[in-house]
Formats: structure tokens, sequence, C-alpha cells
């Protein structure tokens, strides 16, 4: 046994509890997991549309160049969180500024499932 080996202890750590002393049901666990995530910022962003050009056309683009887009006018913009698409919606004007009305969500489950 080297000298390493004779300064290490072993550490016990003691089981979590509630503040109330009563063990945490799953249904409880959940909501104290997702209470530690709410003021978490997160990043949404809408995408109009997307488009691949060469470094060439990028290098040439000016004031008043048009890009043209892979989407259709009319159709709906991705609804974007941290990069990951979880919603579609149109764009609104409230009080002179842009807004996004949703006009269809992707499930919690379809969204952990694009994930993998």
């Amino acid at each position: 046994m080297s000298q390493q080996d004779d300064d290490m202890e072993t550490m016990s750590f003691k089981e979590f509890e509630d503040h109330d002393g009563e063990d945490v049901s799953d249904e409880n666990l959940e909501e104290v997991n997702l209470n530690v995530i709410l003021d978490v910022p997160v990043v949404i962003s809408m995408e109009i549309g997307r488009t691949n050009i060469s470094i060439r056309n990028l290098l040439q683009l000016n004031q008043g160049s048009v890009v043209e887009l892979e989407r259709f006018a009319g159709e709906p913009l991705d609804v974007l969180v941290n990069g990951m698409l979880i919603a579609h919606g149109e764009v609104v004007v409230i009080n002179d500024k842009f807004g996004i009305r949703l006009t269809d969500v992707i499930s919690p489950s379809e969204r952990v499932k694009r994930l993998a």
C-alpha cells in the first residue's frame, strides 16, 4: 500500500429527503425537478427559411440583393428553442412589434424522439 492510499478515506452520504422529512413521491419529484429549471433562460427564435449558397455568391451580396429561400410564401414559420424545433406559426403584428401566433405545437414525446 502506498502513502497515497493511506491518506484516503471512505465517504458516506445521507439519503435525500424533502424538507418535511417525508419521502418524495414520483409526482412530487417531477414538480421539484421542474421547479429547478423554470428560471433557466432559453433562446427562442423564428425561422423564415433557409438556403445554401456558395462563398462566391455570399461575397457578392450587397444592399438590395435578394436571397431566395427554400420555403414558399404563406408556409408557417419554424419556432425554435435553443435550436430545436418546437412549433410552427404565423407572423402577427402587436403594438407595432412582430410576434408569432402558434398554429402547431410539436408534442413533447415527438421532441424527445427528434433528439435521438
